[in-house]
């Protein structure tokens, strides 16, 4: 029969060899965590914020940019890379005329008819479309169609001078009819105070708008910055305003520089037709 000793020692065996385990598992524990690779904390993700742009609009602008099929080079290439919404004015007839028309297009800008109208003032080329006051009607319909079918991706147009032939309510009115059967609309560029043209287009049902300012009419940058702002002005003050600009080296530096500007103070640019009403 065990003894109360014989007890005692057989529970602090028991308790040692327990102990003994307990030891040896947290060292071998420990040994594993040691050899573990150290956990990477994530490293937290770089956002580059984008400039804020208010959410309430400042203003529309419609900016069109005339004289194209000129020239193609640098300058109209860099035409080609403004991030906003343009519309670009071909005139007929020229080298250049129908590929840059194409690649406009191709490229999400707006494409329009810069039509010749006869002037007051003594001009020279566009010779085979330009409309003449002293034409007849089936000349004129024949000239504007020959255009029509030339420039097919143009939406809309705008006139080339016409200080004469935007007067005339008879070469208007014919140009209207024209414009209404195949779906396009018309920018007045107002290149005469006494011009009929917006007020005819309304009468016949063309959607139509005018010019409220002319950028570089100076060809100096800083002239086409202060008329940029105050296209921007009349913008903020009606609502929309429409620029017209040229294919000029200057009038493309300055827009390069501007229209991400403009678009981080707050104001839309649109093409041509969503403000032709």
């Amino acid at each position: 029969m065990r003894t109360t000793s014989d007890n005692q020692k057989r529970i602090i065996y028991i308790l040692t060899v327990i102990a003994l385990a307990l030891g040896i598992s947290q060292v071998l524990m420990l040994r594993e965590l040691a050899n573990r690779p150290a956990r990477e904390e994530p490293k937290p993700k770089i956002v580059e914020e984008e400039p804020k742009i208010p959410e309430v609009s400042r203003g529309t602008v419609a900016i069109i940019i005339d004289d194209f099929g000129y020239r193609n080079d640098a300058i109209s290439e860099r035409f080609l890379k403004l991030d906003a919404d343009l519309t670009y004015a071909v005139i007929p007839g020229h080298e250049h005329s129908r590929s840059f028309s194409l690649k406009a297009e191709e490229e999400g800008y707006e494409v329009i008819i810069h039509m010749p109208l006869e002037s007051r003032y003594k001009t020279k080329g566009e010779r085979e479309y330009i409309l003449e006051t002293n034409m007849t009607s089936a000349e004129l319909e024949s000239r504007i169609n020959k255009v029509l079918d030339h420039l097919p991706e143009a939406v809309g147009m705008n006139n080339h001078q016409g200080s004469k032939a935007s007067e005339d309510s008879r070469v208007m009115g014919i140009l209207a009819t024209l414009l209404k059967s195949s779906g396009k609309y018309f920018i007045d560029s107002r290149t005469t105070t006494g011009t009929v043209a917006e007020l005819t287009m309304r009468n016949y049902g063309v959607p139509t708008n005018r010019r409220h300012v002319f950028l570089d009419n100076q060809d100096d940058a800083d002239m086409i910055k202060i008329q940029l702002e105050e296209l921007f002005d009349k913008a903020e003050t009606m609502g929309t305003a429409i620029g017209i600009g040229h294919a000029k080296l200057n009038t493309i530096a300055v827009l390069e520089e501007e229209i991400p500007k403009r678009k981080a103070q707050g104001f839309d640019f649109v093409f041509a037709s969503e403000v032709a009403n």
